[in-house]
């Protein structure tokens, strides 16, 4: 008997190279020189840059005088905090649930670092911040908030706008952190308020290995340490990856078109999420907007290490949360953050306990269907019967 197509349902990891982009990213290695050169090998690999460069501005409604090349969403993530703590902020608010490549450098920086809390869906407490910002000491210098538009673990969506709003009354700057979200919802710059926006290739379909931060008008960012070169305006200086940044773009371009096709996928997560449902399974942030295409399933007694195992083996591949933590044994600090672990008030609190370990994270992307998802829901719930069968005997 033959065995079914393996299926590749982790995409808030890495998505597979877009053919459009493996293309881009052939032809600009093809061209073989600096893009800061003046002679036609070096113009030819400036007018790749400022193609992607445009393509990528265009995915999230910016100029491309905004975009500067970074080697990932982790270093535009970085720039931007450093960035606002080199500006003068003393007392960053970074959203509980972010990702590492953000909370840590401000918690790096040996100021005090706010972790802004979120309700049990995963939402950020707006009242909270507010509160926070109406108490602001100006000797902290101006606010500096952080959050992600969407959960790389939950796909919980964030009010960015209504952040924006809220921070820039006080004359604060925001960083949305966009890598998850780009390509699967549209985003737009100017209408999420954002002062800088991260980006990443890989989370499109582009080569690994490249990003993008997206620096609004209005925005203050410098280089953190003086360096050679006057690569993307002395900001993130160095020669440029060429063929990484063309298939950027072509992934950019190509997420931009395929928009509605990441929208369906909205249908066929909800009806994989039904069926672990009737195993029992919790799905994190099912209350609140989230990304089409990321179901987050947290099962009482099936530990995350063994769910993926097992999924895999049988031509499944998922992850047990973040790409940057899931091979470790600790808690998902997203789901501690949410209330999946510890002591809770709510009546749920029994059940909940300790769920921060056992969760499973299916995500999908450009070339996912329908099928896809239908196989994941069937290989999980015949993985945890098998798994129920075990613990009953043991």
């Amino acid at each position: 008997m033959s065995r079914a197509p393996a299926v590749y349902l982790d995409y808030n990891a890495t998505a597979p190279i877009r053919p459009e982009a493996e293309d881009a990213a052939v032809c600009a290695l093809r061209i073989g020189a600096n893009p800061s050169s003046v002679h036609a090998g070096g113009r030819m690999a400036r007018a790749a840059v400022e193609q992607a460069r445009a393509e990528v501005a265009g995915l999230v409604g910016a100029s491309s005088d905004q975009v500067i090349f970074t080697s990932g969403g982790t270093e535009a993530n970085r720039i931007a905090v450093e960035g606002a703590i080199a500006a003068g902020c003393r007392r960053p608010i970074i959203l509980a649930t972010e990702h590492d490549s953000t909370m840590r450098p401000a918690m790096a920086s040996g100021h005090w670092t706010e972790a802004w809390p979120v309700n049990g869906q995963g939402v950020a407490d707006l009242d909270w911040l507010k509160d926070q910002l109406a108490r602001w000491d100006a000797r902290d210098g101006a606010p500096f908030v952080a959050l992600s538009l969407a959960n790389s673990e939950t796909g919980v969506i964030q009010d960015a706008a209504g952040v924006a709003a809220l921070v820039h009354d006080v004359g604060g700057t925001l960083h949305v952190d966009a890598v998850q979200a780009a390509g699967k919802i549209a985003v737009d710059i100017a209408a999420l308020g954002a002062d800088t926006l991260s980006l990443s290739g890989h989370k499109l379909g582009a080569p690994q290995g490249v990003g993008a931060l997206v620096i609004a008008p209005r925005a203050k960012v410098g280089p953190r340490v003086a360096a050679p070169g006057g690569q993307e305006r002395g900001i993130r200086t160095g020669t440029e990856n060429v063929s990484g940044i063309a298939g950027f773009g072509a992934a950019a371009a190509a997420a931009l078109r395929d928009l509605p096709h990441a929208a369906h996928q909205t249908a066929w997560r909800d009806a994989a999420a039904e069926r672990l449902k009737t195993e029992g399974a919790i799905i994190a942030g099912e209350g609140a907007s989230r990304l089409p295409g990321v179901l987050c399933a947290l099962t009482e007694g099936f530990e995350s290490e063994l769910q993926v195992m097992m999924l895999d083996l049988d031509g499944v591949m998922v992850s047990a949360g973040s790409a940057c933590s899931s091979g470790k044994v600790a808690a998902s600090t997203v789901l501690v953050a949410m209330g999946y672990a510890g002591i809770l008030s709510d009546p749920d609190a029994r059940r909940r306990l300790g769920l921060a370990s056992v969760a499973v994270r299916a995500s999908g992307g450009w070339a996912t269907t329908a099928a896809d998802w239908v196989r994941f829901a069937e290989v999980w719930v015949s993985a945890h019967d098998r798994h129920q069968r075990r613990r009953s005997v043991a």
